[in-house]
């Protein structure tokens, strides 16, 4: 890490940029292959059970679109996995020991399970038995799903590093418990709130598409048929997002207290919190936290933000002011202002550099035992010793503050809108001329990715500046490239993906028009 001092800093915005560009664009894919993998299981379930030709074509069109939408899903995945390597090579040194694991068994899962059985599913109606035929569709959504844990499990300890020590001799964090790693609350939390929110995806496209035909006047039962399974599934599902959410709250509030500050624009924490439901945030530069006080315009539930962190009602919850002053937890224990950490980081760095330099001069040395021991005692710093002002430690604001309200304001709105689709399908004839409702259905779309993305944004922009928690900064996660070099990737990328997009979008639409069921 010793071009640290030369680095220059538009390559970190630039290199940021192009992670979150694939990123961004690799989330439009990955939600609805795993809502649709769900909802034409369940159809294919229907036709086993009852034999019906009319559910074999269903699960057969609903598989096509989840084809189309698998092949360009897999495209931009492996671009996102290459990143590490070429971009933030430093953080792939540092600790790529344990975070290479769960990206390799992910690998293995999805070219192995998704790709044999994604195979028996689209070219075995006619080759293998039913029951064989179904398992293998169910499989196939079950292997995208175990794909997305062991991704998710590589992010969830970026977020909360656990199961890992540091080794000075090779300057790398290695693994000391995979059990850990896999299963840290953290990774399970990410992982129930991240897969349900999917499911809710797949039920809003299965909806808007169906109502799409009710316009129409076509393929009217299927139409009528799949939503009913969609409205089902995406009431569950979402009581299960908002459920895992508020759990995925706690750990927030405990593993990354500044990104729940940031969300909540809370500048002074205290006892029994109010939380914010609307507030006037100026979304173009960061508000002026020193200065203490509240957002202005603020509409507050009182006691709400400590109920929702702490599960009490009086629960302590720290502020930005808090956590970059220091401050004394409830149970007594102090937490080390940001000058303090920043301090005892660049202890670590300065010990570890000794440490190296006589380590390889001579093994023996007396000095090595307490630099060891200032290393141990110092290391849960060492991310802060590469921070240069206590301003870098905040996120930026306003885009988690609007990020979060997007996300839980849209997942409110869905849950009445499943509420609504389903009780007409279930109760009324949903093919009569309900055009408001249709019209709805489709306009749910496009809001419920603009949701979706805002959960990654608020789970990824509110961790800066920090590649790992506490641990590793991007300024020091980055490669050594040209600034240039990675902006010119940067647009090649944002032309290729906006192109993959196009044609993915014009494939289902044109597959979507062309359906017929009696043919």
């Amino acid at each position: 890490m010793t071009h640290l001092m030369t680095i220059d800093p538009t390559l970190i915005d630039w290199s940021r940029a192009q992670f979150a560009l694939t990123a961004i664009y690799h989330w439009l894919f990955v939600p609805l292959t795993l809502g649709l993998a769900l909802i034409m299981g369940i159809m294919e379930t229907c036709y086993y059970r009852t034999g019906k030709p009319f559910w074999k074509d269903t699960a057969i069109f609903w598989q096509r679109l989840f084809g189309v939408n698998f092949a360009i899903g897999v495209a931009t995945g492996l671009i996102l996995e290459f990143e590490f390597g070429t971009n933030w090579s430093n953080y792939s040194w540092f600790v790529g020991d344990i975070f290479g694991a769960p990206l390799a068994i992910e690998g293995i899962v999805a070219f192995f399970m998704e790709s044999t059985f994604v195979a028996v599913m689209f070219f075995g109606w006619q080759k293998v038995s039913r029951g064989f035929h179904l398992a293998a569709t169910w499989l196939t959504g079950l292997g995208a799903t175990i794909s997305a844990w062991w991704i998710l499990v590589a992010n969830a300890w970026m977020q909360n590093p656990v199961g890992c020590t540091f080794n000075p001799n090779t300057v790398r964090n290695e693994m000391t418990s995979f059990a850990e790693v896999a299963l840290s609350p953290f990774a399970i939390h990410k992982f129930c709130h991240t897969v349900s929110s999917t499911w809710v995806v797949g039920a809003v496209f299965v909806c808007a598409v169906s109502c799409w035909y009710l316009l129409h006047r076509r393929e009217q039962e299927m139409a009528r048929q799949s939503i009913k399974i969609a409205s089902i599934v995406g009431i569950a599902a979402a009581l299960i997002t908002m459920m895992t959410g508020d759990f995925s709250a706690v750990q927030v509030a405990e593993k990354q207290p500044m990104k729940l500050a940031a969300m909540e624009a809370l500048y002074d924490g205290g006892e029994g919190v109010s939380l914010t439901a609307v507030a006037a945030v100026n979304p173009f530069e960061q508000p002026n936290y020193a200065k203490g006080g509240e957002a202005p315009l603020r509409i507050a539930i009182p006691k709400g933000l400590s109920l929702l962190a702490t599960h009490t009602p009086n629960g302590f919850v720290p502020g930005v002011n808090d956590l970059l002053n220091g401050y004394t937890r409830p149970d007594g224990q102090r937490e080390p202002s940001a000058e303090e950490k920043m301090m005892r980081g660049r202890q670590a760095i300065t010990a570890l550099a000794q440490y190296r330099k006589i380590k390889a001069a001579n093994d023996n040395d007396t000095r090595l035992p307490a630099l060891e021991a200032q290393l141990k005692r110092d290391m849960p710093f060492f991310g802060y010793g590469y921070i240069k002002d206590r301003a870098e430690l905040v996120p930026y604001i306003p885009i988690n503050f609007y990020a979060f309200r997007v996300m839980v304001g849209v997942g409110t709105l869905l849950m009445l809108f499943f509420l609504i689709i389903g009780h007409m399908a279930w109760r009324n004839d949903i093919t009569r001329p309900y055009r408001w409702l249709h019209w709805a259905a489709l306009a749910m779309l496009p809001l419920t990715y603009v949701a979706s993305e805002a959960g990654w944004i608020v789970a990824e922009l509110g961790r800066q500046p920090w590649a790992i928690q506490d641990m590793l900064p991007t300024v020091a996660a980055v490669s050594n490239l040209s600034a240039g070099s990675v902006a010119t990737t940067f647009f090649i990328f944002l032309a290729l993906f906006t192109l993959l997009l196009v044609v993915e979008v014009s494939i289902l639409c044109r597959v979507i028009k062309n359906y017929n069921a009696h043919h």
